[in-house]
Formats: structure tokens, C-alpha cells, sequence
């Protein structure tokens, strides 16, 4: 049967699982690898499940009306998530963004109709800059409905109602270990608490970069993970007010280059084109595929954007092939006790 969609927001969700054969045969890893792959959803990223979420609540509540502005900080995936939502069903956008970001990811915004506004990525040094920010942006902004990403709860509801089911269900509950990374932190959050609310026994990871790959006030400017943030040592008012902090069973550590050289390696051998935070979570997964108390066991990894939103970053340069390093399979990890 012919089956045509009728708004933007019915496009989003309900993304594949690929089981990565080739790259688990290369590796001779002893667990399955199921990537599930969010750049199908209509603007490209894991971020339009909550930027719909988002703006759907803000409008049952009566919040919002069409040609009203919402403004938000992003590091550019809720940004153009909630931009094309934004654009389909009638309101104007602003965002807040560090300098760092993409250009692929700034030319994505303005081409759905945003107004940007840079803050410098050393401001993000500051404890209180979170809170800082969002002071910021309402005081700038005071008849704007702020979207709120880090602390909407509508974000790990969205995630809760969506992407853990959909795991659950594709899998036909055979999911062992579920791998993801920190943005905002209703990915992890969310599906990991739909999927533990199943099959208690279930072990939720998270992917964190390593100390050479973050800003600080010698390197404001590192070569960062994009849109993936440390969650061990990091004092609570730094972390996104969606992150579950008790969610995590374990936490693994890598830097930029391991996470970019997957990637790389990814699309060399599945055809992927995956962004670097996709990267870093097959890494992360990969470690704990390597591991021979996983053996037989079904990883799924959330791969959150497409690599395209990358091209000018230098990860465009990274060799297409890539092979283990010595010693590879040890996971670098901290348990969630000592985070």
C-alpha cells in the first residue's frame, strides 16, 4: 500500500538497527554490535526526537503559537533539530552557540532560518556557566519560550517513549549493553531507563572524552569531541539537569583521534558515514565487544548524526583505514561510583 506522511514530525523516529558484521569480523570481537543509526531521522540527527518532543508539549500546553520565537544554547544538533521542527510548523529560532562548533553545523542552522549568536568556547570554563548562559539568553530574550534542552524534561521522556522502546522492540529484547554518549543527556538517560525498566539486568555505558580532548584555560580550543561531554569528576551543577547520574554501570574514556579514527573505519568498512560523537560510541563499544565475559552478548550503540555535518573539521583528513592498537580491547572505564 501507498503510504504518504503528512507533517515533518511523522518523519522522525522509528530509526534502523545495523548489525555491524564486517566490522565485528575484522576485529574478531567476541559481542554482536548493533548500531542504531539516528541520522535517518528527517534533519539528520538524534536531537530531532526531542526538539519535536520539545516544541509538541510546549503547544499542547499552549505555551507557543505560531510566529513565536524559541531560543535555546546548542551545540548545533537540538539547534537544527528544533530549527526544522521550528520551520515546518510555523515559529522563528535563535540559538547560542559555542565558537568551536562546526561550520557545517552554523550554515545548517542559518539555511532553516536561525539567528546565531557565538559565545566564546573559554566561557564554557567557567563552573557557572550554565547557569550563566541561561540567564543570558532569557534575560536577552523575554518574550521568548526558552526550549531548554539541558533541563526539559520533555528530552528523556521523548527518549523514554521513543528510542528505548524501539531498542526493546527491534531487538526482540535480546539487548545486553546499551552504549551512548553525554550531550544533553536524555539519550542515555531516557533509553536507559525504559531499557533497565525491562531486563533490570541490563548494563548502560557511556562514552567520555579524555583529558587531552577538553578545553581548558591554556587550550580553550582543544580538538574536541563535538557535542560529547565528560560526566566523571565534574561537579553537578556542570552537567546537563536531564542526566541521570545513577543511570551509568560504567563510563569509558577516549580521546578525540581514537574516536575520529573509528569513524573513519566505519565507513571504510560498513559504508557508515557517521559523525566523531558516533565515533566515540562504537569506540566505547568496541572495547566492550573485545572483552571475552561479553561473548555472545547484543551491544546497541546510539550513533547520533551523519559525518557530513563534519566535513570541514579535520576529521575529513583521517586515513580511511584503520587497524587495532596494541592493547586494544582494554576499556579505559570508571564505575558509576566513582563518577
Amino acid at each position: 500500500m501507498a503510504r504518504i506522511y503528512d507533517s515533518f514530525s511523522d518523519l522522525i523516529g522509528n530509526t534502523p538497527l545495523l548489525e555491524l558484521h564486517n566490522y565485528r569480523r575484522n576485529r574478531n570481537l567476541h559481542a554482536r554490535i548493533l548500531a542504531k543509526i539516528e541520522y535517518f531521522n528527517p534533519a539528520g540527527s538524534v536531537k530531532d526526537r526531542i526538539a519535536w518532543g520539545i516544541i509538541k508539549e510546549a503547544e499542547e500546553a499552549g505555551k507557543i503559537r505560531r510566529g513565536d520565537l524559541l531560543v535555546d544554547v546548542t551545540s548545533g544538533n537540538t539547534g537544527i533539530g528544533l530549527a526544522a521542527v521550528a520551520a515546518a510548523r510555523g515559529y522563528r529560532t535563535k540559538f547560542y552557540l559555542s565558537d568551536n562548533i562546526s561550520q557545517d553545523k552554523i550554515e545548517l542552522l542559518r539555511l532553516y532560518g536561525a539567528e546565531i549568536v557565538k559565545v566564546k568556547n573559554e566561557f564554557f570554563l567557567d563552573p557557572d556557566a550554565l547557569e550563566k548562559i541561561t540567564a543570558r539568553v532569557q534575560q536577552e530574550n523575554p518574550t521568548a519560550f526558552f526550549t531548554d534542552q539541558l533541563a526539559n524534561p520533555a528530552n528523556p521522556r521523548t527518549h523514554f517513549e521513543t528510542t528505548g522502546p524501539e531498542i526493546w522492540r527491534d531487538t526482540d529484547g535480546a539487548v545486553d549493553i546499551f552504549v551512548g554518549a553525554v550531550g544533553t543527556g536524555g539519550t542515555i538517560s531516557g533509553a536507559g531507563r525504559f531499557l533497565k525498566s525491562q531486563k533490570p539486568g541490563l548494563k548502560v555505558v557511556i562514552a567520555e572524552p579524555s583529558a587531552e580532548s577538553l578545553p581548558t584555560e591554556e587550550n580553550p580550543y582543544p580538538n574536541q569531541i563535538d557535542g560529547v561531554h565528560k560526566v566523571t569528576e565534574v561537579a553537578a551543577e556542570q552537567l546537563p539537569g536531564n542526566f541521570d547520574t545513577t543511570i551509568a554501570d560504567q563510563v569509558i574514556a577516549l580521546s578525540t583521534a581514537e574516536a575520529r579514527k573509528t569513524a573513519a573505519a566505519l565507513v571504510a568498512e560498513e559504508g557508515i558515514f557517521a559523525g566523531t560523537s558516533s565515533g566515540a560510541v562504537l569506540w566505547a563499544a568496541t572495547q566492550l565487544a573485545a572483552l571475552s565475559e561479553n561473548a555472545g552478548k547484543v551491544i546497541v550503540a546510539v550513533l547520533p548524526d551523519t559525518g557530513e555535518r563534519y566535513l570541514t573539521a579535520s576529521a575529513a583528513a583521517e586515513p580511511s583505514t584503520w587497524q587495532p592498537s596494541r592493547g586494544e580491547g582494554q576499556a579505559r572505564k570508571n564505575t558509576a561510583a566513582e563518577a
